[in-house]
């Protein structure tokens, strides 16, 4: 029953945008399918420095252009509260370019943790994703954000 209350104090907006601070920091949105899974998208400056000590990738200090999307599942019974905190995962990809990273493609793992406050159309949350990245050099990435959307 928690589940379905926690969509319906998602506003019953499917659609919500917002900023996203730490890597990246820019734009994030996010697109509900159902009561417990939803699509997530970030757009933003990778302002992070050189996260991928990897030797074969010259990182030049600029900033890098970052946009990720991840499918996510939502567990809205997994932390006891008169409010709604669902932790969350999935996973998704990350394309990074500029600054040495030039055409970067990874794959993301996403967990994290959010909160919805009831009867508001918002929600904030904090987020870890490792991620694997497959070019231009192989290598392992973490990244993290807080962020907060509106939802429409």
């Amino acid at each position: 029953m928690t589940m379905f209350i926690s969509k319906s104090v998602a506003q019953n907006h499917s659609f919500g945008m917002g900023v996203i601070l730490g890597e990246p920091t820019g734009l994030t949105a996010k697109l509900w399918t159902s009561n417990s899974t939803a699509w997530d998208f970030g757009f933003g400056l990778s302002i992070g420095g050189d996260r991928i000590a990897a030797s074969d990738v010259y990182y030049n200090g600029d900033s890098r252009i970052h946009f990720h999307f991840d499918y996510l599942l939502h567990v809205f019974d997994a932390v006891g509260s008169t409010e709604d905190y669902p932790i969350y995962y999935g996973m998704g990809a990350r394309f990074n370019t500029g600054g040495g990273y030039y055409n970067s493609l990874a794959v993301r793992f996403v967990v994290g943790l959010a909160w919805i406050p009831r009867d508001t159309p918002i929600d904030m949350f904090i987020e870890f994703v490792p991620s694997l990245q497959l070019t231009a050099q192989p290598a392992f990435a973490m990244d993290s954000a807080v962020g907060l959307r509106y939802y429409f």
